[in-house]
């Protein structure tokens, strides 16, 4: 165990949730929150006070929950075995859908170097194919080459979604963000719900903020208040660079952009320093689908090892990959891909955003909703009780209000794919009631 002064402060861990939070998810939101306008501000706003509640409450479950397996064991605190089972299914699809969006992101940064890829829908899903192959592969020589990698390639999103959130203000010009404000007409609250998933697809990940406690000092303290200012830091760098943006590109160039980090430094600079924001926007896709791809071959792979996923997700190779299970989510990514293939890759983009946002609200409520359990079991305070209740609630509240934004389409195909869940946990537990009465008998 480390010792006390070895241990991350809060202004350490505040730096880390921060860092982990801004992977590549936000280099496409630009494009797609022009369809909005620019009052798409409001749905930040709404998502940061959410994403804040969100943080706080998986902060809190870290911090009581004494068993390992995260939000699948959360949820299992409050609704049992089929929800751990259910929580990690869920979670395990979301990350497969947020890879292949990942990919359809790189191929739309990559277009710029190499045109071919937007001549024809089949040449950009060969693209995305491609980018999800190479990276599986590089994931086979195990987790320390992934580390490395990911490390290092994250800033290359960072520093740029940074930069303009500083830098760009030089070129804001609000009379266009005044143009761009409501271009459909659309009611406030319309708007803001129309924003809502793509804005909070922003903030995905915020669950692994509490991962750290044992690494913290004074936890009950200090990881609340690191999830709760890293998130609000990501926050400000969301909004700024977004916004900015949006009062620096035409909305109508903005809305058909595939690169549209790419496209603003070309106008805020030369095409050249474009080309190199775009460049380095490839490599951080590249680095956040290896780290993505790896941990999602981790979830199946503890949860094969909990006899909750077949076996085979559990087998690993000599460098510590575990390669077959890594082969079927390649597939399943392989046939999502293949399922929304589309003519535009800032719609495939956005189909895949609404179907993954919705996805992992099911783990996000199922595990949130298990805090009532833990402060209960852990004999809190009165007021801690109250305060973490009335957070996690407006937590929950705020997740299925993500679920209403992410339309028809994404909750019709993620609840079916949710369903088909409960066919395979069906067979799961039939196996363990066999096992059950095999000891009884012996």
């Amino acid at each position: 165990m480390a010792t006390k002064s070895k241990k991350m402060g809060v202004v350490g861990l505040t730096i880390l949730v921060a860092v982990n939070m801004m992977g590549s998810g936000i280099i496409m939101l630009p494009a797609s929150l022009a369809e909005t306008g620019s009052i798409s501000i409001l749905s930040w706003l709404v998502t940061i006070a959410g994403a804040m509640c969100i943080a706080y409450t998986f902060a809190k479950c870290g911090a009581f929950c004494k068993r390992s397996g995260g939000m699948s064991a959360y949820a299992a605190e409050a609704h049992g075995k089929s929800s751990f089972f259910i929580a990690s299914y869920t979670y395990y699809v979301c990350l497969v859908i947020s890879c292949v969006a990942i990919a359809v992101s790189a191929a739309g940064y990559l277009a710029p170097f190499l045109p071919w890829i937007k001549t024809s829908p089949i040449h950009t899903f060969l693209t995305v194919i491609a980018i999800l192959v190479l990276t599986m592969v590089a994931n086979f020589k195990g987790p320390k080459i992934t580390e490395r990698i990911s490390s290092v390639t994250i800033w290359g999103i960072i520093i740029p979604v940074a930069g303009l959130a500083i830098i760009g203000w030089f070129w804001f010009d609000p009379a266009l963000f005044a143009a761009s404000w409501n271009p459909h007409d659309m009611s406030t609250g319309g708007a803001i719900s129309s924003g809502i998933s793509l804005t909070l697809w922003a903030f995905l990940g915020v669950e692994s903020a509490g991962a750290n406690s044992d690494a913290v000092e004074n936890p009950e303290r200090n990881v609340p208040l690191a999830c709760l200012f890293g998130t609000g830091f990501a926050a400000i760098v969301y909004i700024a660079s977004t916004s900015v943006i949006q009062g620096i590109i035409p909305n109508d160039q903005l809305v058909t952009s595939d690169a549209p980090f790419g496209l603003v430094f070309s106008m805020m600079f030369t095409p050249m320093v474009g080309k190199i924001v775009t460049a380095l926007a490839v490599i951080a896709c590249i680095g956040s689908l290896l780290g993505w791809q790896f941990t999602n071959a981790q979830v199946s792979k503890a949860a094969a090892d909990d006899r909750l996923f077949p076996a085979i997700f559990s087998k690993i190779s000599k460098d510590d990959a575990p390669i077959a299970g890594m082969l079927i989510m390649l597939a399943l990514e392989l046939l999502l891909a293949c399922m929304t293939i589309s003519p535009n890759l800032l719609k495939q983009f956005n189909t895949l955003l609404n179907l993954a946002v919705f996805i992992n609200m099911v783990p996000y409520v199922l595990s949130m909703t298990g805090l009532q359990v833990m402060l209960r079991k852990n004999h809190v305070s009165k007021s801690q009780y109250y305060i973490s209740s009335t957070v996690g609630t407006a937590a929950v509240i705020y997740s299925i209000y993500g679920v209403y934004a992410c339309g028809v389409d994404a909750v019709f195909g993620g609840s079916i794919i949710t369903l088909v869940g409960y066919i395979f946990y069906g067979f799961l537990a039939g196996r363990d009631t066999d096992l059950s009465m095999k000891k009884q008998l012996n």
